[in-house]
């Protein structure tokens, strides 16, 4: 047998072995977790679940950790993100914030991504609804026993 022929079979019996291995950590990972559809099948179908009331404009919502983004205190139903228009700038923007009462955008909005500062905002940045979330009143999907590291330290 040749190097490149027991190197070739060193490697697909590795493989082998490491795709059993990962198949029984997967297998068993997934044991006691249930699906927020409970016993329902995807093949089956599920009702479209209510609609929840956003909560109407109040002040700022305190943040339960360091960097944690901030809660969008007000409705955001009608609001528009798309390439070309971003409805949360005309609020949140630092020409506008002043004049609308509103938080203005934090300065690593304006960061790229290797962490050079520029003089507008950054593309990853623009999409807002990918940190920032409205708030509604509705029952946890799952359970949460978060605690902020204050709490932890008393």
């Amino acid at each position: 047998m040749t190097y490149k022929t027991r190197k070739a079979a060193l490697l697909k019996t590795s493989g082998i072995t490491l795709g059993l291995v990962l198949s029984l950590v997967a297998a068993n990972s997934w044991a006691g977790l249930s699906s927020l559809r409970g016993e329902a099948s995807i093949e089956s179908g599920s009702n479209a679940p209510d609609v929840k009331r956003e909560h109407a404009d109040s002040p700022p919502i305190e943040r339960n950790y360091f960097q944690q983004p901030p809660l969008i205190p007000h409705r955001i139903r009608e609001y528009q993100i798309t390439l070309r228009n971003n409805k949360c700038l005309s609020c949140h923007s630092w020409k506008t914030y002043k004049k609308a009462k509103a938080t203005k955008i934090s300065q690593t909005h304006f960061d790229d991504r290797d962490g050079n500062a520029q003089t507008s905002l950054a593309a990853r940045r623009y999409f807002c609804t990918q940190c920032h979330v409205p708030q509604v009143d509705a029952p946890p999907l799952v359970g949460n026993a978060f605690l902020p590291v204050e709490e932890l330290s008393k």
